[in-house]
This record gives C-alpha cells, structure tokens and sequence, in this order.
C-alpha cells in the first residue's frame, strides 16, 4: 500500500481555505444556513455591480446611514449609495432576519468592531434575545467611473 506524500497532504490543506475564500457575495459565512431566494435577491440588490474591498476591523457609527439584516448570519451597513459594509456574523443569531426585534448594540466610543456584542429584545415583550457577535466589515464599493 502506498503511503502518502506529506507535501501533498499539507498543500491540500492549504488550499482548501483559499478555495473557500472565492465564494461569491451571495454566498453565506461557513457554516450559515443557505440563504431563502428573498434573502439572495436582498444581498444582490445591495452589493451587485460593487467590488468587495480589504476587511476592516471596526466601522464608525457616523458613517453608516442604515443597518439592513439580510439573514441570521450576514448584516450590511449602508454608508451612501456607492458604498455598502458586509458584516458576516461569527455564528448565526437567531430571530436577527424576522427585522422584528431591536438591535441593542454594546458599544464603546463611535465604532462598533469585530467581535463587539449585541442582543436583540422583542419590540413587544421586551424579553432579550440571543447574543450575537459582530465578524470583520467588508467594504463594496461600485468601481471607479460607475455611474449606473
């Protein structure tokens, strides 16, 4: 029986995240439940035509006109019509898609980072919800010289 090759291995394995890395704007985190063709047509409505930018850790509060919640895992950040964050949560938060509850945001200072904490609280009861977790923002920008 032959053995295998350790490079081989190693290289496999190495690129299995790099792989993972080429899923289109469309797609959800790892992991996250598929998203419903009205979840889908949210996502591509709001970054078709914009170009994915290098991850930022934190987003400044004043910069940001609207939250827009997509699914339980993915929230966009609408600054202007050019340019709109992605936030894939780090794990799902349930109920966030319903648009029901309240998004109560713990934060400190004029920006909310990776890794901050939020909860949500039934507009009615008033009972807190689950806690969620902020991942990195990924700014979509239209490319230079887009008008439409």
């Amino acid at each position: 029986m032959a053995r295998p090759n350790p490079i081989l291995t190693a290289a496999a394995v190495l690129a299995v995240p790099l792989l993972a890395s080429c899923a289109p704007a469309g797609a959800g985190a790892a992991g996250a439940a598929p998203l419903s063709p009205k979840q889908a047509e949210t996502l591509d409505k709001q970054l078709g035509g914009k170009v994915a930018g290098a991850p930022v850790r934190c987003l400044s509060s004043v910069r940001t006109i609207s939250t827009i919640r997509v699914s339980d895992d993915i929230l966009l950040y609408r600054a202007n019509g050019n340019l709109v964050y992605r936030n894939d949560l780090k794990g799902s938060c349930p109920g966030l898609a319903r648009d029901s509850d309240i998004m109560v945001v713990r934060q400190f200072g004029a920006s909310t980072c990776e890794g901050d904490f939020f909860h949500l609280v039934d507009r009615s009861s008033g009972i807190r919800g689950p806690t969620c977790v902020f991942g990195e923002f990924v700014p979509y920008r239209k490319p230079a010289g887009d008008d439409g």
